[in-house]
């Protein structure tokens, strides 16, 4: 190599040395300045409902240690699917977060067709609340029980009605497992949301529901309907009285599912360390995880962002199996 083309070498390395500096300090400074702005905080569900109420929580934990205004918007339908579109076009800035279920991402793109890839295009930050699903029937259903739900289900020739919030998501496929543990032909009906189900449930118009605990409680608190069993992995703190599937033999059901606050992954990582350690400190509170619990959800965990993400994998998974034993296509 002569001196000239040396000469270059050397000088176009340094402009690559220069760029990635300066590409880091670009990064670095975008991270240090933030938020610059009032934060928008996206929520995958309708205004008043549980993800609404948390989003509410954070904002005001975040508002009080970032002295910045955070604005709650809520974008319900599709499945969640309108509020992760809203993260993912508006999100790069660092400045719009989202607030949903991890079923976003081992649930979702399983049931429907979705233009994200939900590995890829989304990180979980903090596990804000976990809850469960709970077996509910008519207060008139002749059982009381899995065994004598068991047995009446066996002499129904024609098979066992029972409903969900969402075709194709936990409550379908839960529900279609319990069938297939108990030896029961389960007949599945599809809802649009928990309250039309619950509706029709407490009309006798359906017998039975695999429904999430939160919206079901104030129903069974009632007496209006009556809960089986939870498939939460241990006795929920606002049922004791109701055992789970995995006590009474049937482990394959225990699961949980779990709100989180979400971002796009190629947000400076500062700034995705500083909102999930402002979200969990913040919901270890006691009056905020006593409102928590008044929800019908027990307390997050701390769980690390990598630590959620393999678990939803494990879920996706598992979800994946279920639908493909009914031959179940994304609509």
């Amino acid at each position: 190599m002569n001196q000239g083309m040396q000469w270059m070498a050397v000088a176009f390395g340094a402009c690559l040395t220069v760029a990635g500096t300066a590409v880091s300090f670009s990064a670095s400074a975008q991270a240090s300045v933030w938020p610059s702005k009032p934060i928008r905080l996206v929520v995958g569900g309708p205004a008043g409902g549980n993800a609404d109420s948390l989003a509410r929580l954070l904002a005001d934990g975040l508002q009080k240690q970032l002295g910045k205004p955070v604005i709650v918007e809520s974008k319900p339908g599709a499945a969640g699917v309108l509020a992760v579109t809203d993260l993912l076009n508006n999100g790069k800035d660092a400045h719009t977060f989202l607030l949903i279920q991890g079923g976003i991402v081992s649930e979702t793109p399983l049931a429907y067709k979705v233009h994200y890839q939900p590995f890829k295009d989304l990180m979980p930050l903090a596990q804000l609340s976990r809850n469960g699903m709970v077996l509910v029937a008519n207060k008139d259903f002749p059982a009381n029980n899995l065994q004598q739900l068991s047995d009446y289900g066996k002499k129904q020739a024609d098979g066992l009605d029972f409903a969900s919030y969402a075709t194709g998501m936990r409550g379908h496929t839960s529900g279609m497992l319990l069938g297939q543990l108990l030896g029961i032909n389960m007949k599945h009906l599809g809802y649009k949301g928990s309250p039309p189900a619950l509706t029709d449930l407490m009309g006798g118009h359906i017998r039975l529901m695999m429904d999430g605990l939160t919206t079901s409680l104030p129903l069974i608190k009632s007496g209006k309907i009556k809960a089986l069993a939870v498939n939460y992995p241990t006795r929920m703190a606002q049922l004791p009285e109701v055992p789970t599937f995995k006590e009474l033999g049937y482990p394959q059901l225990a699961d949980v599912s779990w709100f989180g606050v979400w971002s796009r992954p190629d947000i400076p990582a500062e700034v995705q360390t500083r909102v999930r350690n402002i979200a969990l400190q913040y919901f270890k509170q006691p009056q905020v995880e006593a409102r928590v619990r008044e929800m019908g959800m027990e307390s997050g965990t701390d769980a690390t962002p990598e630590a959620l993400m393999k678990d939803l994998q494990q879920a996706y998974q598992r979800q994946q199996a279920l639908l493909k034993s009914i031959d179940y296509q994304p609509q």
